[in-house]
């Protein structure tokens, strides 16, 4: 998985709710966990490849305290220095009002990215270019979960929260230093609270239907005299 898709991925974890106002995916440890488990090569890049690594991060019941913790903090970092790159632009309306200061955001990213040693790996396959992974040293897979006591359970939460938050550390430090940096906008349609990547000159809004009621918007303002809901 790409750094820069996975990091706007975890910020778009925070999106227009379709009926005026904002969703939150990661609010509930079940919204979390589904998100975690839709992306299985995070959860690889963590050390958590394995069914016993996976449950040690997602939980029976959902993602537990301390995985959901570690994961919004990074995203919260994240979309503050988000904000920062967009900047003298608006920022996404969704956390203008919250924002981290910029000096703690890139404190608590170059932290969490420091949490899972990592070791290059060369990857060369038959057909195709040579490519570096960062493979997570001294990841051990924990005991089965049936085997487990409820120290232990912690304990691999815990760490288990330190490995995702060191990877999605580490891709949004990856996309904040990188050459897609300078296209990335905040999304001014009505309603919408979405980062995105501009991919042509042209380009003002995230997606067409975005522009579509964003004229519209514009249409009934001139007509009406005040802002469409």
């Amino acid at each position: 998985m790409k750094e820069g898709q996975l990091a706007l991925e975890l910020a778009a974890t925070i999106r227009h709710d379709g009926d005026g106002g904002v969703a939150d995916d990661l609010s509930t440890p079940d919204g979390m966990a589904a998100w975690l488990r839709a992306r299985p090569l995070l959860l690889d890049a963590a050390g958590l490849p394995s069914a016993a690594g996976a449950a040690a991060a997602l939980g029976e019941a959902g993602v537990g305290a301390e995985v959901g913790e570690q994961v919004l903090a990074v995203r919260a970092a994240l979309r503050a220095l988000l904000a920062r790159a967009v900047s003298p632009a608006p920022p996404s309306r969704a956390d203008a009002h919250r924002l981290l200061p910029a000096d703690q955001a890139v404190a608590r990213l170059n932290a969490a990215a420091a949490g899972q040693p990592v070791v290059p790996q060369l990857d060369w396959p038959a057909v195709g270019a040579p490519a570096v992974r960062l493979l997570a040293a001294g990841t051990a897979a924990p005991p089965a979960s049936g085997s487990r006591s409820a120290a232990e359970v912690a304990v691999a939460e815990v760490a288990a929260g330190v490995r995702l938050a060191a990877v999605l550390a580490r891709a949004a430090i990856g996309f904040l230093a990188g050459p897609d940096l300078v296209r990335l906008r905040a999304c001014t349609a009505p309603r919408c609270v979405r980062y995105f990547l501009k991919e042509h000159g042209r380009q003002e809004f995230c997606k067409p239907s975005c522009g579509n009621r964003a004229r519209a918007a514009r249409h009934y303002q001139r007509h009406h005299g005040a802002p469409a809901d």
